[in-house]
């Protein structure tokens, strides 16, 4: 079995991020990410400040604009339309959920961020991009999709012409990330909560990817037992003992398989991965 861990990926790759960023700065623009944070949610806070240390790591900068929990709608569209009007801001990102009486916007910020700045890949422009065709080369697509994408490859595991079951058909990972796929001419299956006997199709597939929200729901019983399909498994959750776990139950599957994601240390650290790349393109093309 095959432990796809991101760190030797992200180890490897930071070197490069840093050339870029040098070489944008030496060309007289820094990379800067203006992170929107409303109120004090707890995972939100600390998932804002890995962003400004990564982002930090490679030269770039990230500034952070925390607001009040209580803040109007009114405050809240003038401090975004602000960021999407200053010129210095290369991307612009809102760390979700918003409080209560903001979260009617949640569909909307993806219309409000202008597409050139949008990092986490969600205007419309972006998302009809990667319908087109593009793979994240010219356009910034969603970053957990890019991510994951970018694990395959560095693990050379095939695409072309493999049987890929994605489970989860949310707009942030499962449905860009069978786009994605397809550019690379898999073929798809998308699952979700209605698909009949999901393990007719997991048992038959060469890779599969979960993203389902569920923890620990995919046991031994969804694969075969000869250690060669490739499990993905993207799921963030916390046990009944507060322990991070992902959708897969890793401890009992792991052996059955050729390759999988832990959790954590798979997929979750590709997302601000592929953000700060997404920054970094988006700084690029504004020179």
């Amino acid at each position: 079995m095959q432990l796809l861990t991101s760190k030797n990926l992200i180890d490897s790759g930071i070197p490069k991020l840093k050339q870029r960023c040098e070489k944008l700065i030496l060309s007289g623009t820094t990379p800067l990410l203006k992170v929107l944070l409303v109120g004090n949610h707890s995972p939100s806070l600390i998932y804002t400040r890995n962003k400004k240390i990564f982002a930090q790591k490679i030269g770039a900068k990230c500034d952070i604009i925390h607001l009040s929990s209580d803040i109007s709608e009114k405050d809240f569209l003038a401090k975004l339309e602000q960021c999407s009007n200053d010129n210095s801001v290369h991307g612009i990102l809102v760390q979700l959920p918003l409080p209560e009486h903001l979260i009617h916007l949640t569909k909307k910020i993806a219309h409000l961020i202008p597409a050139h700045k949008d990092v986490d890949g969600f205007h419309p422009n972006n998302l009809f991009s990667l319908l087109q065709g593009d793979k994240g080369h010219d356009s910034l697509i969603p970053c957990t999709p890019k991510g994951i994408l970018s694990l395959m490859e560095f693990y050379k595991i095939p695409i072309t012409g493999q049987d890929i079951v994605v489970i989860g058909r949310s707009l942030i990972v499962g449905k860009p990330l069978s786009q994605l796929l397809e550019h690379y001419n898999a073929t798809l299956t998308l699952c979700h909560l209605h698909t009949k006997d999901i393990k007719r199709f997991t048992k038959e597939a060469d890779i599969i990817i979960i993203a389902a929200g569920a923890p620990r729901f995919f046991g031994a019983e969804y694969f075969r037992n000869d250690q060669s399909q490739y499990v993905i498994d993207v799921g963030i959750n916390k046990d009944q003992t507060d322990k991070l776990c992902g959708d897969v139950d890793f401890i009992n599957v792991k052996e059955m398989v050729k390759g999988i994601t832990p959790v954590p240390g798979g997929v979750g650290p590709m997302t601000i991965f592929s953000l700060i790349q997404n920054l970094l393109l988006a700084a690029e093309k504004s020179v």
